[in-house]
C-alpha cells in the first residue's frame, strides 16, 4: 500500500528521457513504484491528469540562507515547483562565526539578511537551527571562501600567511565534516577580491578531498571574462575539484555577444579533463549590492571603512576618476536600478536607476552613487540590466548549462523591488522558452533543473523520478505554467504549478500552500572521499 499516488500525469522523470504516461506510488517520503498502480493501492490518491510530474526543482544558486529564518514557508518556492535551495553562494553564508570578526561577517552580508538570529558558530550549529525551522523547502548549504577569510583576516586587503591558511582550510574541513554541499567564492565581492589565485586553490583542494563541489562568481564578467573564466578552470585542473561557474554571462553592451566563446572555453576545458560546467538564470538582469560598482580598495575593512572614505572629498574624487574611466564595463548608471535600501532620504528613488536618480539631485551619476551609498549607510540592493537576451538564450539552449536563480527573496508580499527571478526562473524557462518560444524541448529544460544540479552536488537520490530517490516531485500544468512577476510588478507568485511535494508530503496543492512543514537541512556527507547523500 502506498501513502500516496499521483495518478494519470505525464512522467517526465528528469534524465531527459521522453514523457510517457504512468502513475507515481510514494511510500514513506521516498518513490516507491512508477507505472500503472490501482486506486486501492493508495492511501490517498491524487489525480494529475493533464499535468506533468517531474522531479522537484534543485536550485543550484540561493541565497536564502541569509533570510529562510523571515519566511521558512518559502511560498516563492513552492509556486515554482522548487523543492531544494543550494546556498551559501558567491562566497556569501553566515558560517563560520568566529568571535573577533563577527561583525565583520555580519556587515558583509549585510544587503541579504533578513532576520538572521546569528545564534550560532558552526555550519553544524547554524544546519540545526534552519532544521528547528517549519521549512516548506529543502535547503542545502555552502561555506563561502569570503567567510572563511573574514574568520580568519576580517576584511584586510592583503593575503594570508602560512598560519592563517592553514586555519582557514581547517575551518573549510569542519564545514565539510558538518555536511554542507561545497565551497562558494565570489571574486568580484571584497575582500574575496583580494585573494590570490593560489589562496583558491589551496581551500579548494579540501573541497576535492571531500568530493564537494567549488562554485564560483569569478573575477570579471566584463572586459576580463576569458580570464576570470581560465582562473575558475585552473582551480579545477590544480586540485581536481567539480568546478561550477555561477550565472554564466557577458555584463556590458561592448561584452555582448561574448557568451559563446566562454561556453566553447568551459567546454574545451572539459575535454582536457577538468570537470567544469555553468549554471545560469533565464533573464538579461542581474541584482546585487551597490558596492560593487565600487573599486575593490574602496572597500576593504567593509562598510565601515566605506562610509569613513566617503565622508572624504579626496578619496571620492579618486573613485569617480576610476568609475568614469573609459575601462570601467561595470558602471552604467542608465542600467543600475535601486531595487531596495533601508528607510532613509534616498529610500524614495527605489525602482529608479542612478541616472534618473542623478538628474534629481543635480550631480553626475557616479557622485551621484557615492551620495545614495554614503546617505543609506552602504546597504542598497540594486538590479543591473547588463546582459544581452541573446547571449541568455544561447546559454539556456545547452543542456549542460544547469538553471539556478541567484534570488533570496522567499515571501510573496514585502516592501522594495526585487528581481522577479525569486518568484519566476524555473517556471520562466517551462512557459516562455518550452512551451511559446520551443527554444528548448520539455526533457531537456527540466533535467537542467533537476538530474544536472543534482549530479553538480554529487546526488543520486534527487533530481530524478525512480524507484528509491527522494519523493521531491512538482506537477505543473505545461499550458498555464507562467512568471507574472515582473521587474516593474516583482511581488507576483508563478502560475500553473499545481503540486509540490517534499519527501512526499504537499507543500503546495491546487496551486496554493498548505502549510506542511517537510523541508530539512540536506546533509551530504562523505565516505573514503567520495560524497553520498546523508539517508536522514
Amino acid at each position: 500500500m502506498h501513502d500516496l499516488v499521483l495518478g494519470g500525469g505525464a512522467i517526465v522523470d528528469g534524465t531527459g528521457a521522453r514523457a510517457r504516461s504512468a502513475d507515481v506510488g510514494i511510500r514513506h517520503g521516498r518513490i516507491a513504484e512508477i507505472g500503472p498502480i490501482a486506486r486501492s493501492r493508495a492511501h490517498r490518491y491524487v489525480d494529475v491528469s493533464g499535468a506533468v510530474v517531474c522531479p522537484g526543482f534543485i536550485d543550484l544558486h540561493s541565497h536564502a540562507d541569509y533570510t529562510v529564518f523571515a519566511a521558512p514557508e518559502a511560498v516563492t518556492q513552492a509556486a515554482q515547483g522548487v523543492t531544494t535551495l543550494v546556498t551559501g553562494n558567491c562566497g556569501f553564508s553566515p558560517f563560520p562565526v568566529l568571535p573577533e570578526h563577527a561583525e565583520d561577517l555580519r556587515s558583509h552580508g549585510g544587503f541579504l539578511d533578513d532576520g538572521l538570529t546569528w545564534e550560532w558558530s558552526t555550519a553544524g550549529e547554524y544546519a540545526a537551527a534552519v532544521d528547528r525551522l517549519p521549512l516548506g523547502v529543502n535547503i542545502a548549504p555552502q561555506v563561502g571562501h569570503s567567510s572563511l577569510r573574514i574568520a580568519v583576516l576580517g576584511l584586510d586587503d592583503r593575503g594570508p600567511d602560512d598560519m592563517e591558511l592553514a586555519r582557514m582550510r581547517e575551518l573549510a574541513r569542519a564545514a565539510f565534516a558538518d555536511g554542507v554541499a561545497g565551497l562558494s567564492s565570489g571574486l568580484i565581492y571584497a575582500p574575496a577580491s583580494y585573494a590570490a589565485p593560489e589562496e583558491l586553490a589551496a581551500v579548494a583542494a579540501e573541497a576535492a578531498r571531500f568530493g564537494r563541489v567549488y562554485s564560483t562568481h569569478i573575477r570579471d564578467e566584463g572586459d576580463h571574462l576569458d580570464r576570470a573564466i581560465d582562473e575558475a578552470i585552473e582551480v579545477g585542473r590544480r586540485t581536481g575539484v567539480r568546478v561550477e561557474i555561477s550565472h554564466l554571462k557577458a555584463v556590458g553592451p561592448a561584452n555582448w555577444g561574448r557568451v559563446g566563446a566562454a561556453m566553447e572555453q568551459i567546454a574545451a576545458a572539459r575535454r582536457d579533463g577538468v570537470d567544469v560546467r555553468a549554471d545560469q538564470y533565464p533573464y538579461a538582469a542581474g541584482s546585487t549590492t551597490l558596492t560593487t560598482r565600487l573599486p575593490g580598495w574602496s572597500m576593504e575593512g567593509g562598510a565601515p571603512e566605506l562610509l569613513r572614505r566617503l565622508a572624504d572629498p579626496a578619496v571620492c574624487d579618486r573613485i569617480v576618476a576610476e568609475l568614469e574611466a573609459d575601462d570601467i564595463w561595470s558602471f552604467l548608471p542608465p542600467r543600475i536600478v535601486v531595487a531596495d535600501t533601508p528607510d532613509g532620504p534616498f529610500r524614495r528613488f527605489v525602482g529608479q536607476d542612478l541616472a534618473t536618480i542623478a538628474a534629481a539631485i543635480g550631480e553626475p551619476p557616479a557622485r551621484a552613487m557615492l551620495e545614495v551609498l554614503r546617505r543609506q549607510r552602504g546597504i542598497v540592493s540594486i538590479i543591473m540590466h547588463g546582459m544581452a537576451e541573446d547571449d541568455v538564450r544561447l546559454a539556456l539552449a545547452d543542456p549542460t548549462v544547469a538553471v539556478a536563480s541567484d534570488g533570496w527573496v522567499l515571501h510573496c508580499v514585502g516592501a522594495g523591488m526585487p528581481h522577479p527571478r525569486s518568484f519566476g526562473t524555473f517556471v520562466r524557462v517551462l512557459g516562455r522558452y518550452v512551451r511559446d518560444e520551443e527554444l528548448l524541448d520539455l526533457p531537456t529544460a527540466v533535467a537542467k533543473m533537476t538530474s544536472l544540479p543534482a549530479s553538480r552536488l554529487g546526488w543520486s537520490d534527487r533530481g530524478v523520478l525512480r524507484p528509491g530517490a527522494v519523493a521531491d516531485v512538482a506537477c505543473f500544468d505545461p499550458d498555464r505554467v507562467c512568471d507574472p512577476s515582473t521587474f516593474a510588478e516583482p511581488w507576483q507568485l508563478a502560475e500553473g504549478v499545481v503540486h509540490t511535494l517534499l519527501r512526499g508530503q504537499l507543500v503546495w496543492e491546487d496551486g496554493a500552500p498548505t502549510g506542511a512543514a517537510a523541508g530539512q537541512v540536506v546533509r551530504t556527507m562523505s565516505e573514503k572521499g567520495r560524497s553520498r547523500r546523508d539517508p536522514s
